[in-house]
C-alpha cells in the first residue's frame, strides 16, 4: 500500500496517497486510470517494450506521426515497460503490485490467473489490494470468456439498438461509449472499494462489464417491455411523446436544439414565439397533447425558427427562459465564452505537438479539484524512477533487465 505525505496530496490532488498500477490496454482499462490520475492518484502503467499501449498509434489525425488520443488517455501517468508474458515481468509486475493500492485490468478473464497474477495470490503479499477488472463480459457467466470489445457491449446492452434514425441500421454514438461506461462505473467502484477498505482494512476485486455499464444506462427499457409490452425503438433526434425537444433550423442555415417539454417551459417557449396562445391550445396544452401531436408541433416551431438568424434566435430563446443550443462542433468550443471561463478547456506544452489542449478534470471539486499535470508519457519514460526507486533496482540490474527483453 502507498504512502504520500499530506504535502504531496495537496499538490498533485485527493487522490495522492493511493498508487494505481494500470495493465490494461486501448481504452477500457486505461480511462479509469486516466479518471484516477485526474485527481492525483499515482498511475504507473505497465506497458509491452518496444510497442508500448495500441492507443500510442491510434486517432485518425497522426502529426508527426504520433497519436493525439494518447496525450489525453495517458496523461497524469508514469509509463514503465514490463514484458508481462515474461516470468521475469511477471515477477517485476507482482513486486510493484505488493506496494500498490489498486491495479485496473482489461485483459480477458483468466489472462492475470495465467500470468500467475490471481487476486488471491496477489492479496497474500498484499491484503488491502482493490482489482479493478474491466472486461466485456464480466468474469463470471458463460460468456465471460469471449472477446468483448466496446462496440459488442453497446449492442448486447441495448444502446446500439435505439440510436440512430429508424429507417437505418443501429448507428454508433461516434465516440468509444461503452468503453468509457465501463471505465466510469469501474472507477466508482474503485472509490467504493478504497471507502470499504478504509473501514475493514480489506481490498477486493471490482468486476465492470462493458454490457452492464451500458445496461445501467438504459432508464426504463426493461420494465416498458415486461410490464407494458412496449419495446423502445430508433427515434431519431427526437424523444418519443417528449415534445417539443428536437433539432430546428434557423435563417442562417444552422440547426439548434430547443427543449421545451415541460408545462411552464413550453408556456414560455409559445409567448417567445409570439404565440402564447398555444399554451392554451388542448393540442398542446398537456405534456400527452404534445407528444400525440409532435410532428405538428415541430412543424410550428421550425417555420418559426427558419424566420431568425441564428443569434437573434438563440438570443430570444435564452431571455424567454427557453433552453437552447448550438450543437457544438470542436472549433465552437474553442471559440465560446462559458468554456474558457470554466477552464473546460486546458493547454499542456507537449515535445511533439507544442501547445496541445485537451478537456480538463471533471467533476469540479471546491476544495480538492483535480487536475492535468502532464500529457501522456513516453515509452518507458519513467523505468528509472520505479525500478530504481520504488523496487529499487540497481543500475546494472536494470540494464540487464532491458537488454533481455524484459523491461
Amino acid at each position: 500500500m502507498s504512502t504520500h505525505d499530506g504535502a504531496t496530496q495537496d499538490a498533485r490532488g485527493p487522490l495522492a496517497d493511493l498508487r494505481v498500477v494500470e495493465m490494461g490496454q486501448l481504452l477500457a482499462g486505461p480511462f479509469c486510470g486516466q479518471l484516477l490520475g485526474d485527481f492525483g492518484a499515482e498511475v504507473i502503467k505497465l506497458e509491452s517494450p518496444g510497442a508500448g499501449d495500441p492507443m500510442r498509434q491510434w486517432g485518425r489525425e497522426k502529426p508527426h506521426g504520433k497519436s493525439l488520443w494518447w496525450p489525453v488517455v495517458a496523461r497524469n501517468k508514469k509509463s514503465v515497460t514490463c514484458n508481462l508474458r515474461t516470468p521475469e515481468g511477471q515477477d517485476l509486475a507482482r513486486k510493484i503490485i505488493g506496494q500498490a493500492d489498486i491495479v485496473v485490468e482489461n485483459f480477458r478473464p483468466g489472462t492475470l490467473e495465467r500470468w500467475g497474477m490471481d487476486f488471491e495470490r496477489l492479496r497474500e503479499e498484499n491484503p488491502g489490494l482493490i482489482l479493478v477488472r474491466v472486461s466485456g463480459f464480466g468474469q463470471s457467466g458463460p460468456y465471460a470468456p469471449r472477446a468483448g470489445y466496446g462496440s459488442i457491449g453497446e449492442a448486447m446492452g441495448g444502446i446500439r439498438y435505439v440510436t440512430g434514425d429508424p429507417g437505418n441500421a443501429p448507428s454508433r454514438a461516434g465516440i468509444s461509449l461503452g468503453d468509457s461506461l465501463a471505465a466510469v462505473f469501474a472507477t466508482i467502484g474503485a472509490l467504493v472499494a478504497v471507502h470499504h477498505r478504509s473501514n475493514t482494512g480489506r481490498g477486493q476485486i471490482v468486476d465492470s462489464a462493458i454490457y452492464e455499464a451500458v445496461l445501467a444506462m438504459m432508464e426504463s427499457l426493461l420494465p416498458e417491455w415486461a410490464v407494458a409490452g412496449y419495446q423502445r425503438e430508433r427515434t431519431g433526434s427526437v424523444l418519443p411523446n417528449v415534445s417539443p425537444s428536437n433539432v430546428y433550423p434557423t435563417a442562417s442555415g444552422e440547426m439548434i436544439l430547443i427543449a421545451a417539454n415541460q408545462d411552464t417551459v413550453f408556456g414560455r417557449l409559445a409567448t417567445t414565439m409570439g404565440r402564447p396562445e398555444l399554451a392554451d391550445d388542448p393540442r398542446y396544452a398537456g405534456h400527452a397533447a404534445r407528444g400525440a401531436n409532435m410532428e405538428e408541433l415541430d412543424e410550428l416551431i421550425s417555420a418559426w425558427s427558419a424566420g431568425l438568424d441564428t443569434e437573434a434566435l438563440l438570443e430570444a430563446l435564452h431571455e424567454g427562459g427557453v433552453p437552447a443550443g448550438r450543437i457544438y462542433t470542436a472549433k465552437d468550443m474553442f471559440e465560446d465564452p462559458h468554456f474558457a471561463a470554466r477552464e473546460a478547456i486546458v493547454r499542456l506544452v507537449h515535445p511533439d505537438f507544442g501547445e496541445l489542449p485537451m478537456h480538463n478534470a471533471f467533476p469540479r471539486l471546491s476544495e480538492t479539484p483535480g487536475s492535468v499535470r502532464h500529457a501522456g508519457p513516453a515509452l518507458g519514460e519513467h523505468n528509472q524512477e520505479v525500478y530504481g526507486g520504488l523496487l529499487d533496482l540497481q543500475e546494472e540490474e536494470i540494464s540487464a533487465l532491458t537488454q533481455r527483453g524484459v523491461i
